[in-house]
């Protein structure tokens, strides 16, 4: 008996075990690693002079990879050919430098890694390890310090690369075209600041880019700039902003392309208003031609009448000092037919107008033919202005809050540029009550006039501005309840419009100031900000 309770308490014994040991789970692997990894040499050492190897070796205390290299790696000055850096999709103990280009004499490189170098298991991050070496017997140690804002928008753009061009005789300013700098370094995705280091003492010109091709040469078409008016004298304690703007694109015009029925498409880049187009070779009695602008795509748009007996022919396209000469081959395409949209849908702005846009050019509107009603049917006195360019009618008429209006346009109204007429086109839309919208008073302080003062949205949108010429209050009544970002535009021409910058004629782009807080214009309610600006562009900042 007493052998049976044995037994029993036995398995009983062995069961619990077996039931505990079931439960714990697999074990954890210990707390999660946070440490980023260890150099434990190179070969050469860091900061090695009279350097004249072709292979650098980093070595670590566990297994790391390379991630994203190709924008976080900044080596100063640049090679070409780029080195081979490893390891790439693997994981390794060390990394590999093999150097491809002929070093320059009496030069200190260095490479900076930015975050690229995680560990293998938890990625942790070795943050912004740099290998220096030189060609010659010193390291050189100077800095040119500064920070990068963006000319147009609130927020600067990420991985900007800084530049200095070394004065000498070969210097011009056609240089950041064609050459590499003397000296690089990037702004990486955290922050606008730089500091290019490890330069030796001379002049130097200072530039920025927004380089999208990664090959440290200005491309206009692609990339932005920014620059400092002046040399840099090395060794200095100033610190320099620099503006990062959008050139507009000198002006070229692609192959022209029969896109329908007496109908040419002109793709093009630049500044197209002064441009002309003007057809080669004989044309019929009564010829006319039309350009309408794209409302969206860089396209200009030649309309001409009446048809054309020829196969093929020539454009002269000119815009102030661009001139071309186009081969066109014609094509017998379908005609487009008249289709006429409006600018609103159901509710409209009552700073906004009213406006009708067509896929073919409009000729003339016979202002009889068209009504406008409120709901209490009374006729509303209106008047009209028609942009060429952008083929559009606007009507404008004053509106009144919690009203409804209805435009009627009856056949005949509109005639286009081939004679054809519209039938009876009808539209309506309300207005809001202005308790169901915001007003916002804003006051300037130390501005320099003339100003635009805009509310914008988030992405830099312009939803509201107006202008002036001296100090006033700037009023934005009856309002879309919304977030708005205030910026000022000093708009030094007094063009009504900003203007960006030129490199080449060393035309730095307007200034813009934007508030630092957000506006919260809210239903019914009345806000007022008060806006202090500095009067001018802050120079250089000295330590």
């Amino acid at each position: 008996m007493v052998k049976t309770y044995y037994k029993l308490f036995l398995f009983v014994g062995i069961l619990v075990t077996l039931v505990n040991c079931a439960n714990r789970g697999t074990p954890s692997g210990g707390e999660k690693d946070t440490q980023p990894p260890r150099i434990t040499k190179s070969s050469p050492e860091n900061y090695t002079t009279n350097f004249k190897g072709k292979e650098i070796k980093i070595y670590f205390d566990e297994y790391i990879k390379i991630k994203n290299v190709q924008k976080q790696l900044i080596i100063s000055p640049p090679m070409d050919p780029m080195p081979d850096v490893m390891p790439l999709g693997s994981a390794s103990k060390y990394i590999t430098i093999k150097i491809n280009d002929t070093l320059q004499a009496n030069t200190t490189y260095a490479f900076n890694f930015g975050q690229s170098i995680v560990d293998n298991n938890e990625e942790n991050p070795y943050s912004y390890y740099k290998y220096v070496f030189s060609t010659g017997n010193y390291i050189d140690s100077l800095s040119v310090k500064g920070a990068i804002i963006d000319a147009e928008k609130r927020e600067p753009e990420k991985f900007v690369t800084v530049m200095l061009y070394e004065v000498d005789e070969t210097f011009s300013d056609s240089t950041v075209y064609k050459k590499h700098p003397k000296y690089v370094t990037n702004t990486l995705d955290s922050v606008s600041t730089f500091s290019i280091d490890n330069i030796k003492a001379g002049k130097y010109r200072l530039v920025a880019l927004k380089d999208d091709n990664g090959n440290y040469t200005y491309q206009q078409k692609s990339d932005k700039i920014g620059f400092y008016d002046k040399e840099i004298t090395v060794p200095t304690d100033s610190f320099y902003e620099l503006k990062l703007f959008k050139e507009i694109a000198d002006f070229s015009v692609e192959r022209p392309m029969q896109v329908a029925k007496q109908k040419i498409e002109f793709g093009f880049r630049g500044d197209y208003k002064s441009a002309t187009i003007e057809m080669l070779g004989d044309k019929p009695e009564g010829f006319e031609h039309r350009i309408v602008k794209d409302a969206e795509k860089d396209t200009l748009y030649y309309w001409y009448k009446p048809k054309v007996e020829m196969d093929t022919t020539y454009f002269v396209v000119k815009n102030k000092m661009f001139t071309d000469t186009l081969k066109h081959r014609f094509r017998d395409l379908k005609v487009d037919s008249l289709s006429i949209k409006s600018s609103v849908t159901s509710t409209i702005n009552f700073d906004d107008d009213f406006a009708i846009d067509a896929n073919v050019p409009l000729e003339k509107l016979d202002e009889s033919k068209v009504s406008i009603i409120d709901k209490d049917s009374m006729n509303i006195a209106f008047r009209t202005e028609f942009d060429t360019l952008k083929n559009r009618f606007r009507f404008k008429f004053d509106k009144t809050e919690a009203n409804t209006y209805k435009i009627q346009i009856l056949p005949k109204g509109i005639t286009d540029f081939y004679g054809n007429v519209n039938d009876t086109l009808r539209y309506e839309f309300k207005t809001k009550r202005f308790s169901e919208l915001s007003d916002v008073r804003v006051t300037l302080v130390d501005a320099v006039y003339p100003v635009i003062v805009q509310l914008t949205d988030d992405k830099g949108v312009v939803k509201y501005e107006q202008f002036a010429d001296e100090p006033r209050m700037f009023d934005f009544r009856h309002i879309n309840p919304a977030k708005y970002y205030l910026r000022v535009v000093f708009d030094a021409n007094g063009n009504r419009k900003w203007d960006t910058g030129n490199y080449l004629k060393k035309i730095q782009p307007e200034r813009i100031s934007y508030k630092p807080n957000v506006i919260d214009a809210r239903t019914g309610w009345d806000t007022v900000e008060e806006f202090i600006l500095l009067k001018t562009d802050p120079d250089p900042i000295e330590n």
